[in-house]
């Protein structure tokens, strides 16, 4: 059989040689000891065809070795590796060379930069072959640059880039660089897609309030949310200011059309107006208080039957939900609805003041809607089960325990529902993200808690650079940023962190840790934020904040910290020198950055431990290394307990693993619910902004949302709800090894 080799030329097809490929790949550190060369290279002479170009045999090696991924994750890792083989025989060889082949799209001090030292010495390029396949995919469909030609970066250029671009000297991007490629955490992706470009948008999020409630504030709000969305910005929007439907009009003598054909019009925004060009959808998410009296309708946007021109489902809904009416619900009493014109302050209150404002109200304005409280209820929960959203966040607990609480009522939330900021008609909310990898403090000897504030450290300082370099898409945003300069830590690998313990989910232990690890980050973070606001000032708006007077997250609470760490000290420190940073820690979803790096995301518990991840660059299977790895131990890892798996969608509960295994990979469909509100009001406390916290019902039951939802509430949650999510009735059929490569969890 004849290939077509680079040249253009034929050669004999040399299986040999394919073998002595996939050798040279599986013997880069670490060695995947659990590959077959033989066995992989015989399945991969079936598929060769007749003059097949040399070039497309590499990607058909990755693509069988991925296929073989339910076998051992080492394929997954071989096929990334195999695949990096690839983009390094069609890329520069050197950083230099890559930046200035893209010179063009680059800004031109970055470029300087480039010219002016030799980066290339410190890239270490055996570095590219640590990502498995779906994280070269991701890497090469969104991140990589390209130009008319394909792919010009490499991992370590992007990594590269970013440090150059970030820092001000090359000792400050080296030693950057050298923390980002070794995965102890990584910038968002808006700063890896952005940094060094000549449009260099490196913020995550953006928090809007609708600048007035007439066809001039509309509009002007909706072309800035379009200039954020350009720049790979996500979106949180409060409208709980925008007169209801039929509420007079005095100008025209006509009635408002309501909120629902204003969100369609930033529905068709979204879709139009993608993030960075292609790379991301438009992504906003609409706030909306449970009084306003179009709230039925906002409920009704997303559902997937009903009227066109009612629905508005490119949109992301969530519910910024007062105290008082949860006690209404729970107490089974009336909620009166109203219009924002008939009550005006409702938005800018919270806690007692909001509760004597609206019953007020109530006493005062006669054309309110009066509804039973658990009607409206009810009509949420069905919305999300249908749905998953909307998101439920709660204005008391999200304001109250706010360190911005001294600039004036927070509206509202981003996209993902972890970024509580002060925002209003002139101030767009701005937040920059990165997340520590926990995983790379899990050592022979336990966490490495002293490492793990270290890194907090780290990344609190380089948020900051992100700051300082970000081009901002609206002046808003610029200044509110500048004033108040929030930066959001989170994580990613908490439950590879159980697993890799020994530790159930739903263990003791594991909550201990838990709030070890996020008491650590805090710790770290706000010593380091007051270092240089010792060395830089305080930032703008310090003054008359709860950290202005040592009053700390947890302080918020009501809750006191372990000893591990001399609060006290640093409280004198911060009332002396301040900090430099108004919030400090958001935990966020994660769901690209854990792909890249091979973690799980944020500190979602696993929802299976064999399952088929279908993202933009493919179907990959994703097996649960820690799992493998601790059966390989016991010599359980057997084609038998593998085709169990996968006929029980990625559950061990029904396999011959003994207790102690199955306690430890139970998935999130295996635990309470109460045991993932329980960790999130543990480690609540030491998160001064809040946390996306997806929540997991198999078949939810109003019922079940409502206990659900009631505990979270009760527990002092900011968040309670980002996304509910659900199984589907009906589950493809399971394969086995032995009949199929793949499987679907």
């Amino acid at each position: 059989m004849f290939v077509i080799n680079r040249s253009g030329n034929e050669e004999s097809y040399d299986t040999a040689k394919v073998q002595t490929f996939i050798k040279r790949a599986i013997q880069i550190k670490p060695h995947l000891s659990t590959v077959n060369a033989e066995t992989l290279s015989k399945q991969i002479d079936k598929g060769i065809a007749q003059k097949m170009q040399t070039s497309d045999i590499i990607s058909y090696l990755a693509e069988v070795a991925a296929s073989l991924a339910t076998q051992s994750y080492e394929y997954g890792e071989l096929a990334g590796r195999l695949e990096m083989f690839d983009l390094h025989s069609n890329t520069p060889s050197s950083f230099t060379e890559a930046m200035l082949k893209l010179e063009d799209i680059l800004l031109d001090e970055f470029v300087s930069k480039i010219k002016s030292y030799n980066f290339d010495i410190h890239i270490d390029h055996n570095k590219d072959f640590q990502y498995d396949i779906i994280g070269i995919r991701t890497l090469k469909r969104s991140y990589l640059l390209k130009d008319k030609d394909g792919i010009v970066e490499r991992p370590q250029y992007l990594l590269m880039r970013v440090a150059v671009f970030l820092c001000d000297s090359p000792p400050e991007a080296i030693e950057m660089y050298n923390i980002i490629s070794d995965g102890w955490y990584t910038h968002a992706s808006p700063t890896l897609f952005n940094s060094g470009m000549k449009q260099h948008q490196l913020a995550s999020c953006f928090l809007m309030s609708m600048k007035d409630d007439s066809i001039e504030g509309i509009y002007d709000t909706l072309k800035e949310v379009a200039l954020i969305s350009k720049s790979a910005g996500g979106i949180g929007i409060d409208v709980s200011n925008i007169r209801a439907k039929g509420t007079p009009i005095k100008g025209t003598n006509g009635t408002s059309n309501g909120l629902v054909p204003m969100l369609r019009v930033f529905n068709n925004t979204a879709r139009y107006v993608d993030q960075g060009g292609n790379k991301r959808k438009g992504s906003f998410a609409i706030y909306i208080e449970p009084w306003h009296k179009d709230v039925h309708d906002v409920l009704k946007l997303k559902l997937n039957h009903g009227l066109e021109e009612e629905r508005a489902r490119d949109l992301f809904y969530a519910l910024w939900i007062p105290d008082e009416f949860m006690r209404r619900v729970e107490a089974d009493e009336k909620w009166s609805l109203f219009c924002p014109t008939e009550a005006p302050k409702l938005q800018d209150a919270y806690g007692e003041e909001f509760d004597k404002l609206y019953r007020h109200y109530e006493q005062t304005v006669t054309s309110s809607k009066v509804i039973n409280a658990r009607d409206l209820w009810m009509q949420i929960c069905t919305t999300q089960i249908e749905t998953g959203t909307p998101y439920l966040l709660y204005k008391d607990a999200c304001n109250l325990k706010s360190n911005q609480n001294n600039l004036g009522t927070i509206r509202g939330s981003n996209l993902c529902c972890e970024i509580v900021e002060y925002h209003d008609k002139d101030e767009t909310a701005v937040c920059t993200l990165a997340s520590i990898a926990l995983p790379k403090f899990v050592t022979q000897h336990g966490f490495n808690f002293d490492r793990l504030v270290e890194m907090a450290g780290i990344v609190t300082t380089n948020l900051n650079k992100v700051i300082d370099k970000t081009s901002y898409p609206v002046f808003g945003a610029e200044s509110s940023n500048n004033a108040h300069r929030p930066i959001g830590i989170g994580v990613q690998g908490m439950s590879d962190v159980f697993q890799m313990m020994g530790l159930p989910y739903d263990s003791e232990e594991a909550m201990s840790l838990n709030q070890h690890i996020f008491e650590a980050i805090y710790y770290g973070a706000v010593k380091k934020s007051v270092a240089l606001a010792q060395e830089y000032g305080a930032y703008t708006s310090f003054k008359g904040s709860p950290a202005s007077k040592g009053i700390f997250q947890f302080n918020l609470w009501g809750v006191e910290p372990t000893a591990r760490f001399n609060w006290n000290e640093l409280r004198e420190d911060m009332m002396r020198y301040g900090l430099c940073n108004s919030l400090l820690t958001a935990p966020m979803p994660t769901a690209s950055s854990a792909q890249i790096l091979g973690n799980t995301e944020s500190f979602e518990p696993r929802t299976s431990n064999l399952y088929v991840r279908r993202v933009l660059s493919g179907e990959f299977v994703i097996i649960n290394k820690y799992l493998q790895l601790t059966c390989m131990k016991t010599g359980e890892w057997t084609p038998k307990l593998i085709n169990k798996i996968i006929e029980d969608k990625g559950s061990v509960q029904h396999t011959t693993l003994s207790d102690s295994i199955k306690e430890v990979f139970k998935t999130t469909w295996e635990l309470s619910q109460k045991t993932l509100i329980d960790h999130a009001a543990v480690r609540g406390p030491y998160i001064d902004q809040s946390q996306s916290l997806n929540l997991y019902l198999p078949n939810p039951t109003t019922s079940q949302l409502t206990s659900m939802h009631f505990y979270a509430w009760k527990k002092g949650l900011k968040t309670g709800q980002y996304y509910l999510r659900s199984q589907p009735k009906a589950s493809p059929i399971q394969f086995t090894v032995e009949t199929c490569d793949s499987c679907s969890a």
